[in-house]
């Protein structure tokens, strides 16, 4: 072996001495694990910092529940651990978990939570993320006190919203007659809109939903749409659709729609009509026009509700058109017996990928504004 050879394996042997134990964990006498690196050049650092374990049992155990709670491969704990970074470690129904203090406190109460439900319901990872919505990092810090929750009846069972916000978001809606639900995709706004139509069906409150949507292509243009305007208007109602074969069922949707329980109409064909006893949806509401969302406010009657909902970052209005939704925040926003709820990213219910996107986007948007108004200082400078 040549000098130099020999040098790099020298060289090579010295490092990975360099890597050291100082003391190992155990149970029976409590020290702690430190991983010291010492790199040439470099100050010792302790990778481990000393946390004391949260410990809790949960009871009472069975086994059949605990495996439903911890998912194939332990993938539901997993995924909370990725959410609140956190460790999580248990032997049967003894659980330690590390981790910030205020991590792990919301994590035992979000594992007793799921156990409770797994007593009737087999949880998938799905619903591990929807409850993950309710103890999410950013919520942590906000010590306000709890607010009761609220149940919407629907034919195929109970829904109840998720989050702080949401349930803000139901509870305007029952109480007021006009309600805005204003924020970013896969935050609920139509869903539980939806929800809250069947639940007033349901209870006898009104005689019939109606589901109205601009036709605005997303950006594209359709072309001619074949068949009579139910079928011309229907791919552009198809959210609501799906909420509500989710909730009646596909075969009493279509009972309701034959007898006009449930009526489906683009904005245009609102005007001249007053709405009684009625619970009226405008999805998509950032597409209507200043005319558009004025002419459609004045349309509610005696005995009925209305939720707008809509996105004000996902205008396809042609440009220099300004969008309804925009105005009408500006114009309502102190009247009485009208409510707007605002969305954050925060609250997506969908892949946790859509609220990082969602957060891309807004961070990027930003930024390309204050680009903007820099440049346009410097020019008037």
């Amino acid at each position: 072996m040549s000098g130099r050879h020999r040098e790099q394996a020298r060289s090579h042997r010295d490092c990975v001495r360099r890597w050291l134990f100082k003391s190992f964990r155990t149970h029976a006498t409590g020290a702690i694990l430190e991983l010291i690196t010492i790199a040439p050049g470099r100050l010792n650092t302790t990778l481990n910092a000393p946390i004391e374990p949260h410990r809790f049992i949960l009871e009472p155990f069975e086994a059949r529940r605990f495996a439903n709670l911890c998912g194939q491969f332990d993938e539901h704990l997993r995924l909370i651990e990725q959410r609140l970074t956190i460790e999580i470690r248990n032997r049967g129904n003894q659980f330690e978990l590390i981790g910030e203090p205020k991590h792990t406190t919301s994590a035992e109460n979000l594992l007793r939570r799921l156990y409770r439900e797994t007593k009737g319901t087999e949880l998938s990872p799905d619903m591990v993320h929807l409850f993950l919505q309710e103890s999410a990092v950013e919520q942590l810090d906000n010590h306000s006190p709890a607010e009761p929750s609220v149940a919407l009846r629907t034919k195929k069972g109970m829904i109840r919203p998720r989050g702080l916000n949401q349930l803000r978001y139901v509870k305007e809606i029952l109480g007021n007659d006009i309600n805005f639900g204003i924020g970013p995709a896969g935050t609920g706004k139509t869903y539980l809109a939806v929800a809250c139509a069947v639940d007033a069906l349901e209870r006898e409150q009104i005689r019939r939903i109606l589901l109205v949507r601009p036709a605005v292509e997303a950006g594209e243009k359709l072309g001619f749409l074949p068949g009579d305007l139910s079928q011309k208007i229907d791919p552009y109602l198809r959210p609501l659709y799906d909420a509500l074969y989710e909730m009646l069922g596909f075969e009493y949707v279509a009972k309701l729609i034959e007898r006009q329980v449930i009526e489906v109409a683009p904005l245009a064909y609102m005007r001249g009509r007053t709405l009684n006893n009625s619970f009226i949806i405008l999805d998509e509401s950032q597409n209507t026009t200043v005319e558009q969302m004025k002419m459609f406010l004045t349309r509610i009657g005696f005995g009925s509700t209305a939720v707008i909902t809509g996105d004000i970052t996902q205008v396809d209005l042609p440009r220099g058109t300004k969008s309804g939704l925009h105005h009408v925040i500006e114009v309502l926003k102190d009247v009485p017996g009208i409510s707007f709820t605002h969305f954050q990213p925060k609250d997506v219910v969908r892949h946790p990928l859509v609220q990082r996107i969602v957060e891309a986007y807004e961070r990027f948007e930003t930024k390309a504004a204050d680009d903007a108004a820099a440049k346009d200082s410097r020019r008037d400078a």
